[in-house]
């Protein structure tokens, strides 16, 4: 009975462990449009890269953190970091337009980081890549300016909530974990 015991204890803990491995086909195999353009974001060239990945919203209490996700971006870029942000309406404070949107982030606070273009990121209908992250983490946006640490393997390593801005301490040192 007690070999019988071990044995169930160790086909749970393999499965909860199997259960969070990620799924990097569901990160990184697809193509999105970018935000305005009519080029090609292709998350493939992300695989093997420490990646911070952030729904955002044009009109938003949260938006000026485009500013600081920028100087993240500018700090840590040249050790490796990749930021991807991913406009999105599920919370119904995104620009009526791509244009508006880009505006939004790429004149009227100077991002430079890749941007795609708007996706759902929460429940049935969130783009894969969300729910993968969803999946892995065991958390989905609750608001606009989620922000989700991956590390090389793709797994997410740390989810900070809207109110963590780009400045705080705590994020900056999850993102140095991964570089």
């Amino acid at each position: 009975m007690k070999k019988l015991f071990c044995g169930l204890c160790g086909l749970l803990l393999c499965h909860t462990a199997s259960a969070t491995e990620p799924d990097t086909a569901a990160l990184y195999q697809h193509q999105l449009p970018r935000l305005h353009s009519s080029e090609l974001l292709d998350m493939s060239q992300f695989a093997g890269q420490p990646l911070l990945v952030v729904n955002t919203a044009s009109h938003c209490g949260f938006t000026g953190q485009f500013e600081g996700l920028e100087a993240l971006y500018q700090q840590y870029k040249d050790q490796g970091l990749k930021v991807v942000g991913f406009p999105s309406n599920d919370f119904k404070q995104e620009a009526k337009s791509e244009a508006e949107a880009a505006e939004m982030c790429f004149v009227n606070y100077g991002v430079t980081f890749d941007m795609a273009a708007p996706v759902s990121v929460k429940g049935d209908q969130a783009h894969p890549i969300f729910k993968e992250i969803t999946r892995q983490s065991g958390k989905q946006p609750r608001w606009n300016f989620y922000k989700f640490v991956i590390d090389r393997s793709g797994r997410v390593t740390e989810v900070f909530s809207s109110i963590t801005g780009p400045e705080n301490k705590r994020l900056q040192a999850a993102i140095e974990k991964v570089l």
